[in-house]
C-alpha cells in the first residue's frame, strides 16, 4: 500500500506543472503548517492572542515572581565581602562599570536583585576576562532607606543614593522629567565614582543574557575598532521583540529583508529543480516565499541563531524605543549628560526619545546590538499604573 501510494505520488511530480506544486507548497506552509507550529510563538504573527495570551502572562509572571524569590535566597545565602571590595573608594579604573539604576518597585517580585543576582553569578563565572568589571547600584528612590532589595544588596555592591526630596517636590518636575533626572544622576555618579572606559547603564528589570559578556568582550576587542562604531553616542543592548520585525520604518530591516530573499530565492530554486536548472521566475517566487515566511514566523526567531557566536552578533542604526540597557564609552557619556541637562522630558517626550532626537540635532551616531543582551522582565512598569499586565 505504502509503496503504490509512493508511485502515485512519484507520477504527480513528473507530470503535474510547477504551478501546481507551488502553490501546492504555499497553501500547505501558510494555510497549515505555520499556523499549527507556530500559534503559541508569542512574536509570530500566526500566535492566538485570544487562546494563549493571558495564561502565558500569568505563566510568567508566576515563574517571575519565583526568580526574584530565588534571588533574594542568593543573596541571603552569599558571604558578604570585605568593606574594601565594596567601597568603590579605590583607585582601579575599570573596563566596563554596570551600574543598576532602581527604584522601589512590588517586594515580591524583588526586580534588582534578580537583575543583580544574575549579572554576578555571571561574572563569577566569566573569570579573568571580566576581574577588570565592576558593579555599581544607583539608588534613585525619592527615599532612599525605604528601598528594602538595595539594603540587601548594600552588604555586597557599592551604593549611591539621591538625597530625600523635600516633601513637597516641584510641580514642575513630572514623573519622566524626574526620570531622566535619576538617569543623569547615575550616569554621573558612575563616571565620578570610577571613571570607566565603559558604562553598562542597566534598569532594574533588564535581567542579562548568559552570553553578554562574551559577546562585549568581542566588541571591546574588535569591533569598536571601528571609528563609527566608538565615536557613538550609546549602544542600545534590548528592543522590544514586537518592534523587530521586518515590516517596520527601519529602512535597514528592509534592505536585510530584501539581502534574505535575495540568498534563499536560488537555494530553494536548486533545491527544488537541480543545480543544472535555473529559472528567474522560480528564484523570485522562492524569494517571496522565504520574505513572506520569515517575517510572518517572526524575525525575532531568526535573530535568535545569532547567539551562537559573539561575532555573529549585528551592530546596525539604533531604533527610537526603550533604554533598559546602554553601554556609553566614557567620552559619550560626558556628551550624553551635556545634552540631556538641557533638555525637558514630559508624557511622549520621554528619555529614549529625547536621546534619539538628539542624534540628529547633534550630528550624533547610535547604535543597537541584535538579538537583545538583556530581557526585559519588569511587567510593573514604575511609570505607568498596571493592574493587570500582559506580555503583548
Amino acid at each position: 500500500m505504502l509503496h503504490q501510494a509512493w508511485q502515485l505520488y512519484g507520477r504527480w511530480c513528473r507530470w503535474s506543472s510547477p504551478f501546481i506544486h507551488l502553490f501546492t507548497l504555499t497553501v500547505v506552509t501558510f494555510g497549515v503548517l505555520a499556523p499549527l507550529i507556530c500559534h503559541r510563538l508569542l512574536h509570530s504573527y500566526f500566535y492566538l492572542r485570544r487562546w494563549h495570551l493571558n495564561p502565558m502572562s500569568q505563566e510568567f509572571l508566576e515563574q517571575n515572581q519565583q526568580e526574584g524569590q530565588d534571588a533574594l535566597h542568593y543573596f541571603e545565602k552569599l558571604q558578604i565581602p570585605n568593606a574594601s571590595e565594596t567601597s568603590g573608594s579605590d583607585a582601579f579604573q575599570p573596563l566596563l562599570l554596570i551600574t543598576i539604576i532602581t527604584v522601589q518597585r512590588r517586594n515580591d517580585f524583588h526586580y534588582v536583585l534578580q537583575v543583580a543576582s544574575q549579572f554576578h553569578r555571571l561574572l563569577q563565572k566569566c573569570g579573568a576576562h571580566c576581574k577588570s568589571h565592576r558593579m555599581l547600584i544607583c539608588n534613585v528612590e525619592s527615599d532612599p532607606s525605604s528601598h528594602q532589595d538595595v539594603r540587601l544588596l548594600s552588604s555586597f555592591f557599592p551604593m549611591v543614593s539621591r538625597d530625600k526630596t523635600e516633601e513637597n517636590p516641584d510641580p514642575r518636575v513630572n514623573q519622566f522629567e524626574k526620570e531622566k533626572q535619576d538617569y543623569v544622576f547615575c550616569l554621573e555618579q558612575s563616571l565620578s565614582a570610577y571613571n570607566p572606559e565603559y558604562i553598562l547603564v542597566v534598569e532594574d528589570d533588564a535581567v542579562p543574557e548568559k552570553e553578554i559578556f562574551s559577546v562585549l568582550q568581542h566588541f571591546f576587542l574588535a569591533r569598536f575598532s571601528k571609528p563609527y562604531l566608538r565615536d557613538a553616542l550609546y549602544f542600545k543592548l534590548y528592543h522590544p521583540e514586537r518592534l523587530q520585525r521586518y515590516f517596520n520604518p527601519e529602512p535597514m530591516r528592509i534592505l536585510e529583508w530584501l539581502g534574505l530573499g535575495m540568498f534563499l530565492g536560488p537555494v530553494l530554486n536548486c533545491v527544488y529543480s537541480g543545480r543544472s536548472s535555473f529559472s528567474w521566475s522560480l528564484v523570485l517566487f522562492f524569494a517571496l516565499y522565504s520574505m513572506a515566511l520569515s517575517e510572518l514566523v517572526g524575525r525575532h526567531y531568526l535573530l535568535e541563531l545569532r547567539r551562537t557566536a559573539p561575532a555573529l552578533y549585528n551592530i546596525v542604526p539604533v531604533t527610537e524605543c526603550c533604554t533598559p540597557a546602554m553601554l556609553f564609552s566614557a567620552p559619550s557619556a560626558r556628551r550624553a549628560l551635556g545634552y540631556l541637562r538641557g533638555l525637558q522630558c514630559r508624557q511622549g517626550y520621554a528619555k529614549d526619545t529625547a536621546l534619539y532626537s538628539l542624534l540628529r540635532a547633534k550630528g550624533e551616531n547610535a547604535y543597537v546590538v541584535e538579538p537583545n543582551l538583556v530581557q526585559h522582565v519588569g511587567m510593573y512598569s514604575s511609570l505607568r499604573l498596571n493592574t493587570s499586565p500582559k506580555l503583548l
